[in-house]
C-alpha cells in the first residue's frame, strides 16, 4: 500500500517546476470541486480553467468590466447623447472627461499585458507610447480644427503632471509603506534629466526670441526655428531609443535586483498575462478608436465648458486634460513605488515626460508643419518658465537616486502652486482663438 503513495509524491515533485508556468500560479475556487470529483488539481486547471481563462468573453471581462473604474466607461456614450439632444457644452465636456479617464486607464492595462510578451525593454516602451497615446489623439485632433494654443498647454501640462503629482505620489506612497529611504538607479535618472533639459532649450529659444523681439523676421524665424529644433529633438529620441535597446542591460539593473542572478525569479503569481497576445493587440486598437472618438467632442465642447464654468482654459488644458491622459501612469506609477520597484515607478513617470518633451511635442509640430498649421514651440513665457523651474526641481531632487515621503511631499505641494498659477492666469488671444 505504500509503494503507489511514493510513487505519487515523486510525480508530484517532478511536476514542481511546471507549476511555476503562467497557466498553473494561481489558486482558482473550483479547484476543490474538481477533487471531491476524483480530478486531480493539475490536470483541472490545465484543461479546464485555461480554456476559461483565454476565451474570448474572458478577455472582455478583464478589460471592461474587471476594474472598478469600469464603471465611468458609460459616461462616453452618455456624453455623445446629451450632446445630441441638448446644447450644454459644460455637461457635454464633463461627461467626455469620466469617460476617457477610465479609456485612459484601460489602455495602460492593455498594454501592459502586451508588454508581457515582448520583454522589459520593448515593453516599457509600449507603456510609455501608449501611455500618452490619450494626449496624442487628443493634441492631433485639436491641432486639425486649429487649436494650438489648446495642443501647447494640455502637452506642457502632461509633463509638469507626470513630473511632479505622479512622481510625487509614487515617492509618498513608496515612503509611507516602507517607512524608509527607497534607492533608485541614477544613471537612469541622470540619462532623462538630461533629454528633459535639452527639450526645455529646444522650447524656450524660440519663446525668448519672440519676446525679446530679436528675430530677423517677425513670427517667421521662430517658428523656422521651432521646425528645425523639432527635426533635432526628434532624431535625438530616436537616438535615445537606440541606445535603450542596444545598451547591455546590466547599467541600467534596478538597484534592488543588484546581486541577484535572475531578477525574474521573484516574479508573483499575479504577473501572469490574463490576455493573449492578439488579444491585446486588438483591444489596443478598439480602446483607441473610441478614445479618438470621444476627443472630438472633448476639444469641441472645451471653450464652451470654461465659458459655463468660468474657469480659464489655461487651467482646463494644463491641469484637467492631463490629469485624465495621466490615468494609468497615477495608478501604475504608485503600484509599483508600494512594491519597492521604484525604478519601474520613476521610467512610468519620468520615462513619460520624456517622451512627450521629445518626441511628442516635435511630432506635433512637424504634423502641424503638413496640415499648414503654424504649430511652433513658442509656449509664451509663462508656461516655459513653468517647465524650466519645475525641470530644475525635479532634476535636484532626483540626483541622488533616493526618494522618502517628504520629497514626494514637496513634488505634490510644487504641482498645487502650478495648479493655482493656472488658475489666476489668463492666457493672451492668439490665432487659434
Amino acid at each position: 500500500m505504500m509503494e503507489p503513495v511514493e510513487k505519487v509524491e515523486m510525480e508530484s515533485d517532478e511536476e514542481t517546476p511546471l507549476s511555476a508556468s503562467p497557466a498553473g500560479t494561481k489558486v482558482h475556487p473550483f479547484d476543490s470541486e474538481l477533487h471531491s470529483a476524483g480530478v486531480p488539481a493539475d490536470v483541472g486547471k490545465f484543461r479546464i480553467f485555461n480554456r476559461l481563462k483565454m476565451s474570448p468573453l474572458s478577455s472582455i471581462y478583464f478589460v471592461l468590466m474587471a476594474a472598478k473604474i469600469n464603471m465611468l466607461l458609460p459616461f462616453g456614450p452618455l456624453a455623445m447623447l446629451v450632446h445630441h439632444f441638448t446644447p450644454s457644452n459644460g455637461w457635454v465636456f464633463f461627461l467626455s472627461l469620466l469617460g476617457i479617464t477610465a479609456l485612459a486607464e484601460r489602455l495602460g492595462y492593455t498594454t501592459e499585458q502586451l508588454a508581457m510578451y515582448t520583454g522589459p525593454t520593448v515593453g516599457g516602451l509600449l507603456n510609455a507610447t501608449f501611455g500618452n497615446a490619450t494626449e496624442m489623439i487628443i493634441s492631433i485632433y485639436a491641432l486639425k480644427i486649429g487649436m494650438i494654443r489648446v495642443v501647447q498647454q494640455s502637452l506642457l501640462g502632461s509633463i509638469l503632471s507626470n513630473m511632479l503629482l505622479v512622481l510625487g505620489f509614487s515617492f509618498f506612497a513608496g515612503g509611507l509603506v516602507y517607512k524608509r529611504i527607497q534607492h533608485f538607479s541614477k544613471a537612469a535618472a541622470l540619462v532623462n534629466s538630461g533629454l528633459l533639459l535639452m527639450a526645455v532649450m529646444g522650447i524656450m529659444f524660440p519663446a525668448v526670441l519672440h519676446f525679446t523681439h530679436t528675430e530677423i523676421q517677425f513670427g517667421k524665424s521662430e517658428l523656422a526655428l521651432s521646425r528645425f529644433s523639432s527635426c533635432v529633438m526628434l532624431v535625438a529620441y530616436g537616438s535615445y531609443l537606440f541606445f535603450q535597446l542596444k545598451t547591455p542591460h546590466d547599467m541600467y539593473i534596478p538597484v534592488n535586483d543588484e546581486g541577484r542572478d535572475n531578477p525574474e525569479d521573484d516574479l508573483s503569481e499575479e504577473d501572469a498575462p490574463e490576455l493573449t497576445y492578439r488579444e491585446s493587440v486588438l483591444w489596443l486598437a478598439i480602446l483607441t478608436l473610441w478614445i479618438s472618438v470621444l476627443s472630438g467632442y472633448l476639444v469641441d465642447t472645451i471653450k464652451g465648458a470654461s465659458h459655463s464654468w468660468n474657469m480659464p482654459m489655461s487651467f482646463i488644458s494644463v491641469i484637467l486634460l492631463p490629469i485624465v491622459g495621466n490615468a494609468a501612469e497615477h495608478a501604475s506609477a504608485i503600484m509599483f513605488a508600494t512594491k519597492d520597484k521604484l525604478d519601474i515607478a520613476l521610467g512610468v513617470a519620468i520615462g513619460s515626460c520624456t517622451q512627450i518633451s521629445m518626441f511628442v511635442i516635435p511630432f506635433c509640430v512637424v504634423v502641424g508643419w503638413i496640415m499648414g498649421r503654424p504649430m511652433d514651440l513658442n509656449f509664451q513665457l509663462f508656461e516655459t518658465a513653468t517647465l524650466f523651474i519645475t525641470v530644475l526641481v525635479v532634476a535636484f531632487m532626483l540626483q541622488d537616486g533616493k526618494a522618502n515621503y517628504f520629497k514626494g511631499l514637496m513634488l505634490v505641494l510644487c504641482y498645487l502652486i502650478v495648479a493655482a498659477s493656472f488658475f489666476v492666469h489668463v492666457d493672451h488671444p492668439s490665432n487659434d482663438e
